[in-house]
């Protein structure tokens, strides 16, 4: 392997490469994009000859070629150049070490270089290396050095086996025949061992570096090595062979999502052989296997990518095996994250895009190999990007097409326009199943538009002016959603979300209707975050009567939050049902539960609720101690009519006493009103001549509340009780009526 230069080259020189780099560039582009006969191919080869002329004025010139960096004579381009970066990355990856150019070379050379150069790595190793079909050629102008890949691997020192560095670089450069003894047997060894077999495919994906536009290039020298194992393994019986392959296929469990997309794509490949093989090996992966792949994905990225759900796709494309292998997964993963802060989040986030993912080539009318080439169309755009010697806007605009979330909206207006124009229920219902399991998704991950389009499209068909024919499967599809992931997806998304987005995931559940009520309210009860309870409270309050006959979830919730939700509904409702429901939360163990029940039955205020109050508080064998401390100190004017409800039915006795006089105090600060006077006078004029201190305590109290109100009605009373009361009640209401003058003349 070179070394990297160190001396910087003269300035012309270095001016003269990297004029060479772009035309080089522009040429490759040219030959490998437009037809042989095109006018662009000849004007960027006329262009490339007479820089390549400039460069080699003084004879043949040796390109030393390294990853990112072109050197002449040992010595490197005076500053870093992006054009000789690139140039050298495109010869870098073709396996070019060195190549010497002629100042001969003319147009025709050029291009049947460029060609080469159009295809891909893993084509160029599968055809023997570039030297070799630069040799076919014909063509002697050129002369190529290829990269030693094993003299790489020994000069890195990364394994502390070499023989295992000699297998690596025996598969990387996609040699033919056999492996020495030694690096047999030491395979041979490794298959015995499946953990010793899975490192070994490990350094192998790291060998070539983790750059993912060589992911073909480590596929295919992963497939080269599990051919040579079993190879190895059918000189020791056809039970060997079983055994290699069962080894492979759980060594397959330590590949990256995107080299095990890449290798199972070889499903599909023109050598039936090689397809059939990689076939083989994807049938034996375990369920155990498939589940260790996805955990060591997702405690690597810690999230569930796009990539990552691609991959168990096509490994387990059956949803009931899918579901079992990612409790196998986050099973084997607890072990590992379980005590993180937020792994129960996070898995749920993780199971749910794998669960909801579908490839496009899953819709009934859309080929797989059409679902296959758009899985595809993002990788083969960065490959455009990078080749290109385009203004980088232009580029930026090419890619943007094919990009990530462009995708995602052509995936969602295919799906749209195919709801639309199927009309036979036969392929109608499993569209619906579709975009059912598609709004699940795009809700999990914020796009609520996406999931708005389609569930509008479901619901269309439900409508009158729907299609007769598709209505029942298009009521299944939404009372399937109503009762799906949905809610737990919106509070979810409730917990993080600013105030100006919750309005769009409300619109959401609210299109659902009151199928989404019970999920919501369950939901509600499983929740703990404080703003997710008050979201999902006020969108459940949003349902009317359908979110209030979801209370019985809710008072039973673990939650004291969740609980009081549970009351302000029923504090909404009203109604005999709802006075009972509350009366039954009086007892909770919540003090703040206790306080908003008694509050709502205050709320609401009807004859029927004050008796309840009345029989379970005051009435009961055993008064609820923390309720009645509650109840008096409400100072809410509210309460006014439940006091005087109280005090009106009959002399207290016993602890009751003191709860009377606090009551008959409160309603001497609060905004008299009729009933409320009317209790006081009726405490004041009543008692019994065997309790003289107890009747006299009442009057007493009573009597200060009337003149402490001061109005016309209350002093009414006191007059009238000083003139025409028994002698007990005429001194006690003449003396405040005394108190009342005194306090006027004061004033005055």
């Amino acid at each position: 392997m070179q070394p990297l230069p160190i001396e910087p080259m003269a300035v012309e020189q270095s001016t003269l490469l990297a004029d060479f780099a772009r035309t080089c560039k522009a040429a490759a582009r040219a030959v490998s994009l437009y037809p042989g006969t095109h006018p662009a191919i000849g004007s960027s080869l006329s262009r490339l000859v007479a820089s390549a002329g400039r460069l080699a004025c003084q004879g043949p010139v040796k390109l030393a070629v390294h990853r990112e960096l072109l050197a002449i004579d040992g010595r490197s381009p005076l500053r870093p150049d992006p054009s000789i970066a690139e140039l050298a990355t495109l010869l870098h990856e073709r396996l070019i070490g060195r190549l010497t150019v002629q100042p001969q070379a003319d147009a025709e050379d050029w291009r049947a270089l460029l060609l080469l150069l159009a295809h891909s790595p893993d084509d160029l190793m599968a055809g023997g290396g570039i030297r070799q079909a630069w040799t076919l050629t014909g063509r002697n102008h050129f002369e190529i050095q290829e990269i030693d890949y094993a003299e790489v691997l020994r000069e890195r020192g990364g394994g502390d086996d070499v023989t295992w560095d000699r297998i690596i670089a025996y598969c990387l450069e996609g040699r033919k025949g056999m492996l020495d003894a030694g690096a047999l047997a030491a395979l041979l060894e490794a298959l015995a061992d499946p953990a010793r077999f899975s490192k070994l495919v490990e350094q192998l994906q790291e060998a070539a570096g983790p750059d993912t536009r060589k992911v073909g290039v480590r596929v295919a020298a992963l497939l080269q090595l599990m051919r040579t194992a079993i190879d190895a393994a059918r000189t020791q019986g056809e039970d060997e062979v079983t055994r290699a392959f069962e080894t492979i296929a759980t060594s397959c469990a330590r590949l990256s999502p995107d080299m095990m997309i890449a290798m199972l794509d070889r499903r599909q490949a023109t050598n039936q052989e090689e397809a059939d093989f990689v076939s083989t090996v994807a049938n034996r992966m375990t369920d155990q296997a498939i589940a260790s792949f996805m955990a060591r994905a997702v405690a690597t990225d810690r999230r569930g990518t796009e990539r990552l759900a691609q991959a168990l796709e096509a490994l387990a494309p059956d949803a009931d095996r899918k579901k079992v292998v990612v409790d196998l997964a986050k099973e084997e993963l607890q072990n590992e994250l379980g005590a993180e802060p937020g792994f129960e989040t996070m898995w749920e986030s993780v199971a749910n895009a794998v669960m909801s993912y579908t490839l496009v080539s899953n819709l009934t009318n859309v080929s797989e190999e059409y679902g296959r080439e758009i899985s595809s169309a993002r990788r083969n755009a960065i490959e455009v990007e990078r080749v290109a010697d385009d203004p980088p806007e232009r580029v930026q605009a090419w890619v943007a097409t094919v990009s990530e979330s462009t995708l995602a909206q052509l995936d969602l207006e295919m799906l749209l326009d195919l709801l639309r124009i199927e009309g036979a229920v036969a392929q109608w219902e499993p569209l619906s199943a579709i975009a059912a399991s598609e709004a699940e998704r795009r809700t999990l991950t914020g796009d609520v538009a996406g999931a708005h389009a389609l569930l509008e499209a479901l619901i269309r068909e439900t409508k009158t002016d729907g299609r007769a024919t598709l209505r029942i499967a298009a009521t299944k599809a939404v009372d399937r959603l109503g009762a799906g992931p949905i809610a737990r997806h919106v509070g979810m998304h409730f917990r993080a979300v600013i105030d100006s987005d919750v309005d769009r995931l409300n619109q959401l559940c609210q299109l659902l209707g009151p199928s989404v009520v019970r999920s919501l309210a369950d939901a509600l009860a499983r929740e703990e975050n404080a703003v997710a309870i008050r979201r999902l409270a006020a969108l459940l309050l949003s349902f009317g009567a359908a979110g209030r006959r979801s209370v019985e979830q809710l008072k039973n919730s673990p939650s004291p939050a969740v609980r009081r939700t549970a009351v302000t509904l029923l504090r909404r409702a009203g109604g005999q049902e709802a006075l009972l429901e509350l009366a039954s939360m009086l007892g909770d163990d919540d003090p703040e539960v206790q306080r908003e029940s008694i509050h709502a039955m205050v709320e609401i205020g009807t004859a029927n609720a004050y008796s309840v109050l009345h029989r379970l508080l005051l009435e009961a064998d055993t008064p609820r101690e923390s309720a009645l401390r509650e109840l008096l100190s409400l100072r809410d004017d509210k309460a006014v009519p439940l006091f005087s409800y109280v005090l009106t039915k009959g002399e207290p006795q016993g602890t009751l006493i003191g709860i009377h006089i606090s009551m008959i105090e409160a309603l001497g600060v609060m905004r008299p009103r009729p009933e409320s006077i009317r209790a006081l006078q009726q405490v004041l004029l009543r008692g019994r001549w065997w309790a003289p201190f107890r009747t006299s305590t009442q009057r007493q109290a009573a009597a200060t509340s009337l003149r402490t109100l001061g109005t016309p009605e209350a002093l009414a009373v006191l007059e009238a009780a000083a003139n025409d009361g028994g002698r007990a009640v005429r001194r006690i209401a003449r003396a405040q009526v005394a108190q009342f003058s005194k306090r006027e003349k004061r004033t005055t």
